[in-house]
């Protein structure tokens, strides 16, 4: 999937053009995304966070209405089960971003990733190597995301879920009044980032994975490359953000997790 390639499905759950999506020109000039349904299916959340006084009290509102919808309770948080009782495992959207955290190009990814795809239409480009869609490495993310391992407890309904809730506290509470944050990714190759244009030294154009890592912090960025990448990310392609919850397994890298595309981004060398 080079510059010229098809970069994801025709359709998709946000009714916006996944061209348009994954282009530079969306990235400067965003529109507002919602997963279809989502916010009309969940008016209770939503009322809920209203009464919210701050991000915690949000964050709070939002993890006790994801147990109570979806089981996530304590007792079944990778506990082994209690003598005699065997219990159902049940998946979870941190079980998600923890497997993230530890490998982005592990089942947990690709079941990331697969998500992005289903709603956003973009395909990944990288899966523990380039992807094209007649190579090897494409069976093997689609096995992955596909794997019943992850696909239970609506697992795909809990990403949309968490990103809407991402969007809502971003507009209220985390960047109210913004339109993009400035974010940086730490690289040492650009073996999972395809070169659209180049501008000049340090501008280019480049093709994200459909979701990818990013930091708040350009000091931490520093620890993970040593070419760093600066970029204005749009709200609206923030999936998951180091501010959203007073306690999650990214919490301590400042890491976002932003839709793909191809994105202009500023790099400078150490």
């Amino acid at each position: 999937m080079d510059g010229t390639e098809q970069i994801g499905h025709s359709t998709n759950l946000v009714g916006v053009s996944t061209v348009l999506l994954a282009s530079p020109t969306f990235n400067e000039h965003p529109q507002v995304l919602h997963i279809s349904g989502v916010l009309e299916m969940n008016p209770s959340l939503f009322e809920m966070l209203e009464e919210a006084e701050d991000l915690a009290d949000a964050g709070e509102a939002f993890y006790k209405y994801m147990v109570a919808i979806f089981g996530l309770d304590p007792e079944q948080h990778e506990k082994g089960p209690h003598k005699g009782v065997v219990r159902r495992f049940r998946s979870s959207f941190l079980r998600l971003l923890k497997g993230w955290g530890y490998d982005s190009n592990g089942p947990e990814g690709a079941v990331l990733k697969g998500w992005v795809e289903s709603r956003f239409g973009l395909f990944p480009t990288f899966h523990k190597e380039p992807i094209s869609l007649k190579s090897q490495a494409w069976i093997s993310y689609v096995e992955e995301k596909m794997s019943s391992r992850f696909h239970n407890n609506s697992i795909y309904f809990q990403l949309d879920l968490l990103y809407e809730f991402c969007q809502w506290a971003l507009a209220r509470f985390a960047a109210p009044g913004r339109t993009h944050l400035t974010l940086y990714r730490g690289v040492n190759d650009f073996d999972e980032h395809r070169l659209i244009r180049q501008l000049d030294k340090r501008r280019r154009v480049i093709r994200m994975n459909s979701l990818a890592s990013f930091t708040c912090h350009r000091d931490i960025a520093d620890c993970f490359g040593d070419t760093i990448l600066e970029v204005q990310v749009p709200l609206v392609k923030v999936v998951f953000g180091n501010f959203l919850l007073p306690t999650h397994p990214l919490k301590g890298e400042g890491e976002h997790l932003v839709i793909g595309g191809d994105f202009l981004v500023t790099a400078s060398y150490l």
